[in-house]
């Protein structure tokens, strides 16, 4: 799809049936040349729990499952994104610590394109309209994906944390979320600071995989078969918080959470208190999943119909390549929209849409 009826081919073509698979394929167009080209991308990846034992993830949500259009912003609202985005498009550097007194850099490309419409709405939304509390809290997140090194996460550094599939992407809810499966019994590494980057780079993960008119994620938490000392410690589980709730603002839609045996209980209970009163809404236990996600793209092993198997050789790659093109889509259709902060997500996700540029001139 394209940004105008006249760019027939200039971006991601939304992937085609082929069989029992579907193949997910990309072209360049005369209007693109000035951005670099994406490579075409055929990974067979399987559709529903019709193509048989399931091992690489699902490309796209199934037909049924269709996102909440988001509420019209009212004028006071839209007064404050304007003030908001102003603000944040004056910015020219960033601190690279969150230390007093810490030095600066421009922001780079990626900052520009990652500071899209709907991001600053998120954050808006996260402090309750409050635009000086949101530039504050926008601002740290810059900081801390600088120092954290969110970008520099690599598949292959995070490789031996997902050798297990404890952490597993597969499938769409009802609503378009991809679904983040966290299993702990197949925790396989002592607990150190790369279990949490393990986590941050799946989120990015989901990101790039969310559909148009979607911005949020399903996590489904299943402890069955969970031993002792499997699960994550106290510190690290505010440590997740901490990131989920200050750096990843309203992307939980669903927190589904199921087979959580008495121990689990009072860690939820200890943990509970650090949970922002919006997250423990999205909390939900021991409820039929089947109710949140189609059965065709839902692990057999919660309820659903999808035989899956996790084997890391196929699985990985698949996925890390999955995300890589989307993600390489992305910025082409950023490249191509002029580069502008305030982008619109549906846009760089390939709805045939205007840019933000293209709006602003009366283009169609």
């Amino acid at each position: 799809m394209t940004a105008n009826d006249s760019a027939e081919a200039a971006t991601a073509v939304p992937p085609t049936n082929n069989g029992d698979v579907t193949t997910e394929t990309i072209s360049t167009s005369p209007e693109t040349k000035d951005a670099p080209a994406v490579a075409d991308l055929d990974l067979d990846l399987p559709t529903s729990a019709a193509d048989g034992l399931i091992q690489k993830p699902f490309a796209k949500p199934l037909e049924s499952s269709k996102p909440q259009p988001p509420p019209k912003l009212t004028a006071d609202q839209q007064s404050k994104y304007d003030a908001f985005f102003k603000t944040v498009s004056s910015w020219t550097t960033i601190p690279n610590t969150a230390a007093k007194d810490a030095s600066s850099a421009p922001l780079t490309d990626d900052e520009k394109m990652w500071l899209t419409r709907e991001c600053l709405l998120r954050y808006l939304r996260a402090t309750k309209w409050n635009v000086s509390e949101a530039e504050t809290r926008i601002k740290a997140t810059l900081t801390w994906r600088r120092e954290y090194g969110v970008e520099k996460l690599t598949a292959d550094y995070i490789s031996i944390e997902n050798e297990t599939g404890k952490q597993v992407l597969l499938g769409y809810d009802i609503h378009g979320r991809p679904c983040l499966y966290l299993l702990p019994s197949n925790q396989n590494t002592e607990k150190s600071e790369r279990q949490i980057q393990h986590l941050v780079f799946m989120l990015e993960r989901v990101i790039e995989l969310m559909p148009p008119n979607q911005e949020t994620l399903a996590l489904l938490v299943n402890f069955s078969e969970t031993k002792s000392g499997q699960n994550a410690s106290i510190g690290q589980a505010r440590e997740t918080l901490n990131i989920l709730q200050n750096h990843y603002p309203e992307r939980l839609g669903r927190a589904l959470v199921i087979n959580v045996p008495f121990l689990i209980s009072g860690f939820f209970k200890i943990i509970t208190p650090f949970i922002d009163p919006l997250t423990r809404e999205k909390l939900k236990f021991n409820e039929d999943l089947r109710q949140h996600v189609p059965p065709g793209q839902l692990l057999k092993s919660v309820g659903g119909d999808v035989e899956f198997k996790y084997d890391h050789a196929s699985y990985w790659p698949a996925l890390n390549k999955l995300a890589d093109h989307r993600r390489a889509t992305y910025r082409q259709r950023w490249i191509q929209g002029g580069q502008q902060i305030g982008e619109i997500e549906n846009y760089l996700k390939g709805e045939n849409i205007p840019s933000v540029s293209q709006a602003t001139n009366g283009q169609a």
